[in-house]
């Protein structure tokens, strides 16, 4: 359970750090706009800090 967990944290970081590079990547082509943007930037800190949470609750 331990390193599933550990495991779930990490995925959450990585995903709270590859959402901003999408977000930049969909504004410069136009699919979004700057706020959906704008949002997916606060949701990819948000995931990171979950996951960050969440790994260092598997370390406990």
């Amino acid at each position: 359970m331990q390193t599933f967990l550990r495991s779930l944290g990490r995925a959450g970081q990585f995903a709270g750090l590859a959402l901003p590079a999408l977000a930049i990547l969909l504004e410069l082509q136009h699919a979004i706009s700057l706020g959906q943007m704008l949002v997916m930037l606060v949701a990819s800190v948000c995931c990171f800090w979950i996951g960050r949470i969440v790994e260092g609750l598997a370390d406990r």
